[in-house]
């Protein structure tokens, strides 16, 4: 299936789960470590994180040497509140373009939209490989956790920005927490457009069912949530990584899903 010019790159989207005090033994200090040598293991050229508060944000990019980011806070455009920021490999990839819209009636504003409790944003780049000069673009959100029609309307909005922005046909990611069960309104809209990595790859896909543990170690994972979605890409391999702290503690409330990518020429 693998052509001559076909290539292979590896995408990772991971909910983080923002820096709660409340959160005590999940505290981001005793999880911090762990997460950046997630990143560092399985090395993908592209990382979307969700949750993730500036400090945070700030603390992974100081540690990982190979990539810069695109991503700004929710709250205000710069750095108040959660980012769905997108690491990448400096070296591979460079950024042509990149930005953030909120996912409501006002997208180029901070905004609240429709019956979401919360501001919710999507931010995107168009990357360009450093060698071949192949073009790609990224797309990485988090949608609402209680507004039902806001998950339904922000998969509509995505999907026609993509469309607006993707002029040359060329491959397109979509990842993050969708807050949306595989068989829910919000996903079928997507999969109008787009492709579940998990439904398309090649090899079986790996690792539990679901990606949302709630910090619960004993509990089999099965609520599904966190999504990689391509279009003019397959999929070769998909995993939910279920790696652990030492004490069996998750390492977050979710787990990170991977897929290996085949660009087509």
């Amino acid at each position: 299936i693998l052509s001559c010019t076909s290539e292979t790159t590896t995408v990772m989207s991971y909910n983080i789960r923002y820096d709660n005090k409340w959160d005590e033994k999940n505290s981001w200090s005793t999880r911090k470590e762990s997460i950046v040598r997630i990143f560092e293991k399985y090395s993908p050229s592209f990382i979307g994180t969700q949750e993730g508060l500036a400090h945070q944000i700030h603390y992974i990019d100081s540690v990982l040497g190979k990539y810069d980011y695109i991503g700004v806070g929710r709250e205000d455009g710069i750095k108040k509140g959660e980012f769905c920021a997108i690491y990448y490999e400096s070296d591979t990839y460079k950024v042509i373009e990149s930005s953030t819209f909120w996912l409501s009636d006002t997208p180029e504003k901070v905004s609240i939209g429709w019956d979401a409790a919360l501001e919710r944003i999507c931010t995107y780049g168009l990357f360009e490989h450093t060698m071949n000069k192949k073009r790609i673009w990224v797309f990485n959100t988090h949608f609402d956790h209680m507004g039902e029609i806001a998950r339904i309307k922000s998969s509509e909005l995505i999907l026609e920005r993509i469309n607006d922005l993707n002029n040359f046909s060329g491959p397109i990611i979509l990842m993050g927490d969708f807050n949306s069960l595989p068989n829910s309104k919000p996903t079928h809209t997507i999969l109008k457009q787009l492709e579940d990595a998990f439904n398309i790859s090649l090899n079986k896909p790996k690792g539990p069912k679901g990606t949302y543990n709630g910090f619960n170690e004993d509990q089999p994972i099965e609520k599904r949530i966190d999504y990689i979605y391509l279009k003019n890409i397959d999929a070769l391999n998909h995993e939910h990584i279920d790696d652990r702290l030492e004490n069996n503690n998750h390492i977050s409330d979710h787990l990170p899903v991977m897929v290996d990518l085949i660009i087509k020429p």
